[in-house]
């Protein structure tokens, strides 16, 4: 399990309530270690900026006693700055292996807390991101799956480069709480005539990929959009959690052409764990 999780807050209702309720959940099955972190944004207090650190480092302070008496070992800290860029550094000192960010509504663009996007916090970070898909319900939030079973039934999406490396190492972090996960390929590409010999490569490649984890997973090669394959997969199996890699592109090309990883991002119902493949 990641046993030092990195979790950013900005005080949002959904911040506070995915900390009160999932991260301890994580705890629960596994977790050691919780570093609170929140970032003034230097862009938009500038001068104040400042001055606020004192006032947001006792609101912070009062949730990691919050935490501890309730047996986390819990650390806080506040910092100044651009926020994807002071969360990356901070995931970097602290030695974290997770970073914890909720999302509400299905914008993730607009909606990401900290003034920041899972896309930008990924491009920065070397850390995988645990981006959990809230709804809202009346005054409440809702996640698609109880956080205490969210490693349970993973989908794990690989393209055989060598960023589903990096995927099948941050998969087995957590492969003693996997009770069946699903891995999946989606074939996008090459010609009509190439398609069942690429089909059946792909087979042999999960094939490998699956003795390589110590928990069972059972093998889908779809055919089509990649998004498309591993949404619809994540929802006719009942995926509990999306694993997927980003790879670094620039944010213009990620806006003007979209990505796998922001497609799955943005219409998954299901938390997605990204990890970081530059």
């Amino acid at each position: 399990m990641f046993e030092r999780i990195l979790y950013p807050t900005d005080f949002s209702d959904v911040s506070l309530h995915a900390l009160r309720t999932c991260i301890p959940k994580l705890f629960e099955i596994g977790a050691k270690e919780l570093y609170l972190l929140h970032v003034i944004d230097l862009t938009v207090a500038e001068l104040e900026a400042f001055e606020l650190e004192e006032i947001y480092r006792e609101k912070l302070e009062e949730l990691a006693k919050e935490l501890r008496e309730k047996g986390i070992n819990a650390k806080a800290e506040v910092r100044v700055g651009i926020p994807s860029l002071e969360i990356a550094e901070a995931s970097e000192e602290a030695g974290v292996d997770l970073v914890v960010t909720p999302s509400v509504g299905e914008n993730v663009w607009r909606q990401m807390f900290l003034g920041s996007t899972a896309s930008n916090l990924t491009r920065a970070t070397k850390k995988p991101v645990l981006l959990l898909k809230y709804v809202k319900k009346d005054d409440s939030y809702e996640l698609a799956v109880d956080c205490s079973e969210i490693f349970r039934r993973p989908l794990v999406a690989l393209d055989f480069s060598k960023c589903s490396i990096k995927i099948v190492k941050t998969v087995r972090k957590f492969e003693e709480l996997i009770e069946k996960g699903i891995l999946l390929h989606s074939v996008d590409y090459g010609k009509i005539e190439e398609l069942e010999h690429n089909i059946e490569i792909a087979k042999e490649n999960l094939e490998k990929t699956a003795k390589g984890v110590k928990a069972e997973f059972e093998r889908e090669v779809l055919v089509g959009a990649a998004s498309q394959a591993i949404i619809g997969t994540s929802l006719a199996k009942r995926a509990t959690l999306i694993v997927i890699g980003k790879k670094g592109r620039s944010v213009l090309k990620d806006l003007i052409l979209g990505s796998t990883a922001e497609r799955v991002m943005r219409d998954s119902k299901a938390p997605v764990l990204l990890v970081p493949c530059e």
